[in-house]
């Protein structure tokens, strides 16, 4: 475990942002690719250390149930991946964010199955509530950013159906594997640290390839 603490405050707001405001983002362009986007939730937890939010997803919907995720999902037609972030944040946690409160994104990810995600930095802010919809979420955690200062983050992996390495952070007792886990190793190393480190290189499990 890493001893770094993050608190939610104004510093730590402007770091992120001037951090994320100088990165060069790679997006994906293929038409091939459905669009999605999901929201890197920055809020604190009750000692006021910072946090994101992470759900397992709810174990009766269409597609990946029961998994681990973060808010976010297709987007509508006209909209753009701020829009979309925004609007399944309140969908699916219940919590209504101005688009003032958006930090910033980072490269897109392209999925094995189908999907170019594209992340979104927003600063929810202090005493959030988070009100899950159970049509889609089954629990919500605040995980605090100094687990992403852990010693095996990112943990890797070679498989056999793929040259590329397998991606996951170790949390909550378990491993989170990509695209979440991109996404949280991105925030890490470019939000919190201004370094430009890319993602797209990184690999899914088989079993989320469908």
């Amino acid at each position: 475990m890493s001893d770094t603490e993050y608190p939610l405050n104004d510093a730590l707001r402007t770091r992120l942002e001037s951090n994320l405001e100088r990165f060069e983002r790679r997006g994906h362009d293929d038409d091939s690719l459905k669009r999605a986007a999901v929201t890197l939730l920055l809020l604190d937890d009750d000692h006021g250390n910072a946090c994101f939010v992470i759900t397992r997803r709810a174990p009766k919907l269409a597609s990946h149930a029961g998994q681990w995720a973060l808010p976010g999902g297709r987007l509508d037609p006209g909209e753009t991946p701020e829009d979309a972030a925004l609007r399944e944040t309140a969908e699916e946690v219940g919590v209504e964010i101005e688009p003032d409160r958006i930090l910033g994104a980072m490269d897109d990810y392209p999925t094995r199955s189908g999907y170019a995600i594209t992340p979104i930095v927003v600063w929810a802010g202090n005493a959030v509530t988070l009100n899950p919809n159970p049509a889609e979420v089954a629990e919500t955690y605040r995980v605090p950013l100094a687990v992403l200062e852990g010693d095996h983050v990112p943990r890797l992996r070679t498989i056999p159906e793929s040259d590329r390495p397998v991606i996951s952070v170790p949390m909550l007792g378990t491993n989170i594997h990509a695209p979440t886990a991109v996404f949280l190793y991105q925030l890490r190393e470019v939000a919190i640290h201004g370094r430009d480190t890319r993602v797209d290189h990184f690999e899914q499990p088989v079993f989320a390839w469908r």
